[in-house]
């Protein structure tokens, strides 16, 4: 599958039509608290992560946030 990962085209070696956020999160190892997904510019809740899913072809974009002071 070849989608467009934070702006870089990123081939994922799978088997599967589609994957979810989390399927991603834990194949790139992000493990950030505060992260920002979208899915082709939309919005992912945390909360949706396991029934999110994109396909070949799709923009995500997964942002990690962090506070500073």
């Amino acid at each position: 599958m070849e989608i467009i990962l934070n702006n870089a085209a990123e081939k994922i070696e799978t088997e599967k039509n589609s994957l979810t956020v989390s399927e991603l999160l834990d194949m790139k190892k992000f493990t950030f608290e505060l992260l920002i997904v979208r899915i082709n510019g939309e919005l992912v809740k945390q909360a949706n992560y396991t029934t999110s899913s994109f396909t070949n072809g799709d923009k995500v974009d997964v942002i990690h946030v962090f506070g500073g002071g």
